[in-house]
């Protein structure tokens, strides 16, 4: 148990403390004003978090002590560019709220080759409207399989491959001068089994096997498993590995190379703090928190979403906050919807993949049934004020079918007859699925499994292509568009997974590389077809029609002020294939209705006057007035934004 806690302490901790630390630091008095000022704010705040998670430890106070003057550190070296953005974003905290704000995702490699090559596709950026670019994991890794970077073994080292460290905050600079946010992964959950801290485990370094999970028998691990689950079953039964050349069991919840990070360890706290501050002096502005979940382990228990996860994450919040204060962090937790939320507030991550939403529009486009989005959306869409959900169609990882088994049952769906009907129809094993999506990681024990795909190949346009069929591409390009249209108008921040936005297909060649044969996630992570793009503005072919449409509803979302921020208020639209919902924002008032059917559908006038209200509208996506004097038709996979004429 940790002791007793009081704001009296910490600030008796840091009257003790600062004056030892404060002349190392050699500061402009303003600088150091400034700094000063922040850590009053925030100390209290970490003091009490780091004492929570360590005071039982005998040297938990000279841990806080080394993390202090850490952070001092980290703040005496951020770059004079940074600290202005600092001062910037804290005059404009919530920036990713703006109807302004718009995501991409991409690889580094697969689109550009390395990081100068991106710098060189800035320009495709801004033109496609983007404020935030997430790169996808570029650091130093394990040659061969890596889980696509994930398992990372210099967090300090960027692939060779694709450049230096250097080149990364040259081209953090860059797009910071573009109006462009630079995000990148902090896997934090874990390291390969080729970074340092893990080699020196292997060479016998007691301080560094204390960095991990490393035991001499299957006592514990064994203890453990009765309540794990499994998260890669085709992988390896279990969540530990045998490690001869170290004579012990590896706690590797992921791949036999991805070993935990053992967080019960104030040693690995600091460590981990060291990383996250200096990737932020690089440029970083946002940090994916991967498989927040995972972090803290406690026998007897499912070792995910456990209080302490959150308490770490609070911890080094409040250290950005003193020594980063532009720096947001972004959650990553595929988990339950009730789980997901936990994670999204001030004090942890400001901003949160939505994974519930992405399922549901995908499972509305099986169905052409919105019963569990609108049921869902209901109740699970509210977020504290200045928080946002990063909503998005695709990523670099599988979909999973994460909606409430409660919520499917409250409309009448079977839960697990569902996901099992949602993936045969996404691999195409439904009759009638106009999907062409792979499976992965299929359970052989439980039948569960996610699906792969592009957001193209899985919204029909592969297989209306290889049929030919002029009436089968339109529904495709309708539904990709439609489900775009969602996600720019549902609020929060937008995320574009690059490809996607001039259609990209499935690329089934990843089966003939060894390293990438295993897993089918490589078949919507296709190198960039730059011959594809050149395309964009060519409206007789695919690339063009989706590109030109994507554009038009991004200038609409910048334009209108109704769809930034806030929640969504969804409506009875009283048609079982018609989502709707209403945006109010900047003295602007929004009704958007999506249709998920393949065919024409009505939308009541008196509902359309209530929901309105009035007796005329302007449709933003066709620039079409539309009266409510009669039904109104919506055409199949057609989205509208009404606002009153």
């Amino acid at each position: 148990m940790y002791p007793e806690w009081s704001e009296r302490h910490a600030a008796v901790a840091l009257e003790r403390l600062w004056p030892r630390i404060a002349p190392t630091l050699e500061l402009p008095e303003a600088e150091q004003a400034t700094f000063e000022a922040r850590l009053h704010q925030e100390w209290p705040r970490l003091f009490r978090l780091f004492v929570e998670l360590y005071g039982q430890h005998y040297d938990c106070f000279y841990h806080l002590e080394q993390l202090l003057i850490e952070t001092a550190n980290s703040w005496s070296v951020r770059p004079a560019w940074l600290k202005q953005r600092d001062a910037k974003r804290e005059q404009h905290p919530h920036w990713y709220l703006d109807q302004q704000a718009l995501g991409g995702v991409l690889y580094v490699d697969r689109f550009a080759n390395d990081l100068n090559g991106l710098r060189q596709r800035i320009p495709y950026l801004k033109e496609l409207g983007l404020t935030y670019v997430h790169l996808m994991p570029l650091f130093d890794a394990p040659a061969g399989n890596s889980d696509g970077g994930y398992a990372v073994s210099s967090y300090r080292k960027v692939s060779p491959a694709l450049g230096t460290m250097e080149e990364l905050a040259i081209l953090a600079q860059d797009l910071h001068n573009e109006g462009i946010s630079l995000v990148v992964d902090f896997v934090f959950n874990h390291t390969s089994d080729e970074h340092l801290w893990a080699q020196r485990a292997l060479a016998g370094d007691l301080t560094y096997q204390d960095y991990y999970f490393m035991f001499p028998d299957r006592g514990m691990p064994d203890a453990y498993e009765q309540t794990l689950r499994e998260i890669f079953p085709s992988v390896r039964r279990g969540s530990f590995t045998w490690r001869a050349d170290a004579q012990c069991w590896v706690w590797t919840t992921f791949n036999n190379f991805q070993w935990d990070l053992n967080y019960s360890n104030p040693e690995v706290f600091r460590a981990m703090a060291g990383e996250l501050l200096f990737l932020a002096n690089v440029g970083v502005e946002v940090l994916r928190l991967d498989a927040v979940a995972f972090i803290w382990k406690q026998m007897g228990t499912r070792c995910e979403n456990l209080p302490k996860a959150h308490v770490i994450i609070q911890a080094y919040n409040a250290l950005a906050r003193i020594a980063a204060p532009a720096l947001l962090f972004k959650s990553e937790a595929i988990v339950h919807p009730d789980d997901v939320v936990r994670y999204i507030s001030l004090d942890e991550c400001q901003i949160s993949y939505n994974p519930t939403l992405m399922a549901l529009l995908w499972e509305s486009l099986a169905t052409s049934e919105v019963r569990l989005l609108a049921h869902t959306m209901q109740h699970r869409y509210h977020l504290s004020a200045g928080c946002a959900w990063v909503n998005y169609l695709r990523c670099h990882d599988d979909i999973g079918w994460t909606f409430d088994d409660a919520d499917a049952q409250a409309v009448g769906i079977d839960p697990y007859g569902h996901r099992r009907f949602l993936n045969n129809y996404y691999v195409g094993r439904f009759s009638g699925s106009f999907a062409r999506g792979l499976p992965f990681q299929e359970n052989p024990s439980t039948g569960d499994a996610r699906i792969s795909g592009t957001l193209a190949s899985l919204a029909g346009l592969e297989q209306a292509l290889l049929a030919g069929d002029e009436r089968l591409i339109s529904l495709a390009l309708r539904r990709i568009v439609l489900l775009h249209g969602i996600i720019l108008s549902a609020g929060g921040l937008p995320l574009i997974y690059l490809g996607d936005e001039v259609a990209q297909l499935n690329d089934y060649t990843y089966a003939a590389e060894p390293a990438q044969a295993d897993d089918s996630r490589w078949v919507h992570r296709p190198k960039t077809n730059w011959e594809q793009i050149e395309r964009r503005h060519d409206p007789s072919v695919p690339e063009g029609q989706i590109f030109s449409e994507l554009q038009r509803l991004i200038r609409l979302r910048k334009n209108n002020p109704a769809v930034c921020g806030g929640d969504l208020q969804v409506i009875e639209s009283g048609n079982p294939h018609l989502f709707g919902f209403i945006r109010n924002g900047g003295g602007q008032r929004l009704l958007v209705v999506a249709n998920f059917a393949a065919r024409q559908q009505p939308f009541e006038s008196n509902r359309l006057r209530v929901y309105g209200p009035g007796y005329q509208f302007i449709d933003l996506v066709s620039g079409k007035t539309i009266a409510a004097d009669r039904t109104l038709m919506v055409e199949p996979y057609q989205i509208l934004w009404l606002t009153p004429a």
